[in-house]
């Protein structure tokens, strides 16, 4: 038997010779092509150094939940963990919830700083969230100025406390707006010294994300944001050589849409209240829709974000806001505001319905923010402060009930299976 291999004729070996070059490279860039694709921000890719992609900062804003004081050891921490870990959370919303009490910040960071060290060690892929808020109270006074912070801001530095007064707008406008506490200037160096100081603090603790509150009522002397544009990019410097992974996620609310500067964009990503809507003609019972209020559906501007990627708008994140109760509970149109679910604020009004109803309710508001508006995402409430008069609740816990946590409404694992559908 020949087993030799056959001979081929002269012109068949011609045509190989002059293609084999061109199947070669056709063979290379669908390998290379493969490799690219393969590469591209997953489902699961939370990877980000520096800049963050708009994949996986969406991946990030599709596993938010709100654990509001987290770190300041609000509730049953090694049960929060273990919840956490239990829905796959990735960004954990307003984990330090600073609002006044400043005198408490430097023990508070020495707490933060020791439990965002337990959570990163579970999950180094974990985002903790700050807030710098729309408050300041006399309580500063009892804070000394660290030099770094005057170096910072091009200001010699002195040995001396912050000034409440110094931050507060000088015509008096929004004095005492929040009883003891008033809505800081931005455009006042004070200010500026004092956002830089907190911002810095919470870097160097772990943190990734800062909330900025209410940033349209600290504005008003800062039409054309080139105090916001001074600050926020001071303290993304310091976060690009300090941060965990170089980099801080900046978010507020924005019922004007977002701040944009000369085409950029000053967040990262935008945030607002869920801003939901009674339904008169069913007790207690409450939607969604676009245009109720100020709601952000379809409103959030775009531009170049601060990692370098264009957009025509901007993700963001709506939540279950907390802003107290009215003076008619459990009644429709309750007056005074127009934000008033039922008599309630957002996630007092949620807490109190029944588990049938949370349950049902947060698969329709998952569904229906993505179905509405492509760029926003529905952050999950897993804790956060109520104020329910009628069953003197005061907290809300998505965690399951149990020893630890005896008062936990139980929606933790519903939060899991949406999150697991949505994929």
């Amino acid at each position: 038997m020949n087993l030799s291999a056959p001979k081929l004729p002269k012109g068949i070996c011609k045509y190989i010779a002059v293609l084999a070059p061109c199947l070669i490279l056709m063979l290379t860039s669908v390998n290379g092509l493969a490799k690219q694709t393969n590469s591209l921000p997953g489902q699961n890719d939370y990877k980000f150094d520096k800049t963050i992609s708009r994949p996986v900062l969406e991946n990030y804003l599709d596993r938010s939940v709100t654990m509001q004081s987290l770190l300041v050891g609000k509730g049953n921490f090694d049960d929060n963990l273990r919840m956490i870990k239990n829905i796959g959370a990735k960004f954990i919303g307003r984990a330090v919830c600073q609002w006044g009490e400043e005198a408490n910040i430097p023990a508070n960071l020495q707490q933060e700083k020791e439990l965002a060290a337990k959570v990163h060690a579970s999950d180094p892929d974990i985002i903790l969230q700050a807030c710098i808020f729309e408050i300041v109270t006399k309580q500063v006074e009892q804070l000394p100025i660290p030099d770094w912070a005057f170096k910072a801001l091009n200001m010699p530095a002195q040995k001396r406390n912050f000034s409440y007064d110094a931050m507060l707008y000088a015509d008096g406008k929004f004095k005492n707006q929040w009883g003891a506490g008033s809505v800081p200037d931005v455009s006042r160096p004070e200010t500026k010294l004092f956002f830089y100081y907190l911002a810095k603090s919470y870097i160097d603790i772990g943190i990734e994300g800062i909330h900025f509150g209410q940033v349209e009522l600290m504005n008003k002397n800062d039409q054309n944001l080139d105090n916001y544009a001074q600050i926020l990019t001071l303290i993304r410097e310091y976060a690009n050589k300090y941060a965990r992974r170089h980099m801080i996620l900046c978010d507020s609310h924005v019922p004007s849409g977002g701040f944009v500067r000369n085409g950029k964009l000053l967040m990262d990503f935008h945030a607002f209240p869920l801003r939901i809507k009674e339904i008169p003609e069913k007790p207690e019972e409450a939607m969604l829709a676009v245009g109720h209020t100020d709601a952000l559906y379809l409103r959030s501007k775009g531009g170049i974000t601060p990692s370098g990627w264009t957009c025509e708008h901007l993700p963001y994140l709506v939540e279950f806001d907390n802003y107290g109760v009215s003076k008619r509970p459990g009644q429709a149109n309750a007056g005074d505001i127009p934000f008033w679910v039922w008599g309630y604020d957002e996630i007092s009004w949620f807490a109190h319905q029944s588990k049938q109803y949370r349950t049902q309710w947060l698969h329709y508001a998952y569904d229906w923010v993505k179905q509405t508006d492509v760029n926003g995402h529905l952050e999950m409430p897993g804790g956060r402060q109520t104020t329910s008069p009628l069953d003197k609740k005061r907290w809300y816990y998505a965690n399951n009930p149990g020893t630890a946590v005896p008062h936990g409404h139980g929606d933790e694992d519903t939060i899991r299976d949406i999150w697991a559908k949505g994929r």
